[in-house]
Parts: structure tokens; C-alpha cells; sequence
């Protein structure tokens, strides 16, 4: 058995890797997926469609800008403390775990 596993590791260093982070901050933990309705843009509270969130809304407090000054997107917290990001569409293009665990 420690063979096939020391053969693993060195055939596939990516495992070791994945397996080092921080669980928190992984996508993989279901808190901060993209498959977790609290953090889909489908899910109303994240919609773009949402007048908190649309770009079109001039006292939206949640816009997120370039270093220009031009919003390029917003975000919304989910229940779980998750931050997520959004473009203008409402496509999720990142986030920041929650800093609650």
C-alpha cells in the first residue's frame, strides 16, 4: 500500500498540493462553491437583475471598480459570510471566505 501511494505522489505532485491548503479557503468546500445557491447569481439576493446590484442603480453600495473608476461589477455576501464578486452580467468571478470559521 505505501508503494502504490508513494507512486501516486510521485506521478501526481498535484495531490499533495491540493491536499495542503487551507479547507476554508478551497473552492471545493461547499460553503464557497459556485453550485452553492447562496453564492449563484440565479439565487435573487446575487442577481444583477436585483436593483441593489444593478449597475444601473447610482446609490448602489456595492459596486466594485477599476482603477479608473469604472464599475466593473458588484458583490454581495452570502448567509454563510462568504463574499462573493460578480461582473455586471452577474458571472461570479471570485470571492473571499467567510473569516467566521
Amino acid at each position: 500500500m505505501k508503494t502504490k501511494l508513494a507512486s501516486l505522489l510521485v506521478l501526481f505532485p498535484c495531490l499533495v498540493l491540493a491536499q495542503t491548503g487551507n479547507w476554508n479557503d478551497s473552492p471545493a468546500n461547499w460553503n464557497n462553491s459556485s453550485a452553492n445557491w447562496n453564492n449563484s447569481s440565479a439565487n435573487w439576493n446575487n442577481s444583477p437583475s436585483n436593483w441593489d446590484n444593478s449597475s444601473s442603480n447610482w446609490n448602489a453600495t456595492n459596486g466594485v471598480y477599476d482603477n479608473r473608476g469604472n464599475r466593473i461589477g458588484y458583490e454581495t455576501q452570502a448567509p454563510s459570510g462568504v463574499t462573493n464578486i460578480y461582473d455586471n452580467n452577474g458571472n461570479r468571478l471570485g470571492y473571499s471566505p467567510s473569516k467566521r470559521q
